[in-house]
């Protein structure tokens, strides 16, 4: 038969022309996909980079360049055992005061008046501790928001030297709102030092 003689199998450069084909097409494959991956990457790293990030508008979250929420807390406590001559109540009725402010932030807390005016609308947690010092009476003493008892603590054993009112509230408030202790039964005329009064925002609403 004329004509080149063709040799199987065939030789080096033949052999090598299948997969060499095969190795572009999946180059070019490959180029392809990384021509689209830059879009779908940027996408998951908005959620996979910043989890804790809330997106903007969304509940608890603030917008991007806002500033967060203002912090609130307060803690007050009694530094000495009866109220100076002018305070209001004397340790018998009414308002319990608490003299010595060991923290205000947002400036809630009104040591004059003994009671905290809430600044922002939200979910605020508040904690008070009244010691009664040779003291037979029973106390019982009242976390009030604005005029409704909430809250009542009680300290009645007449057989110990010093005894605790305590107790804890979680409340949601509006900007204005005023929470105190009051004291509706009994007396502190014993004196109650070392007794404490705190709160803080946990979040606004």
């Amino acid at each position: 038969m004329l004509g080149t003689k063709r040799h199987w199998p065939p030789g080096p450069s033949l052999s090598l022309g299948l997969p060499l084909a095969l190795t572009l097409l999946a180059l070019r494959a490959g180029w392809a996909q990384e021509g689209t991956e830059p879009v779908l990457l940027e996408g998951e790293c908005l959620v996979v980079c910043e989890p804790g990030r809330a997106a903007a508008g969304g509940p608890g979250g603030a917008a991007l360049g806002e500033a967060p929420p203002g912090r609130v807390a307060f803690a007050a406590v009694r530094s000495h055992h009866h109220e100076p001559a002018g305070e209001i109540g004397n340790g018998t009725s009414g308002a319990i005061y608490f003299d010595q402010v060991l923290v205000n932030e947002g400036g809630g807390f009104d040591r004059t008046s003994g009671s905290f005016v809430a600044p922002v609308r939200g979910v605020y947690s508040f904690r008070f501790h009244v010691v009664k010092v040779y003291n037979r009476q029973t106390v019982q003493v009242s976390l009030m928001l604005n005029t409704w008892p909430v809250v009542s603590a009680f300290a009645n054993d007449p057989d110990v030297t010093r005894e605790a009112a305590t107790s804890s509230v979680l409340l949601p408030l509006d900007p204005g709102d005023r929470v105190s202790l009051r004291l509706r039964r009994g007396n502190l005329l014993g004196g109650w030092k070392y007794s404490s009064f705190s709160g803080f925002l946990i979040f606004p609403l």
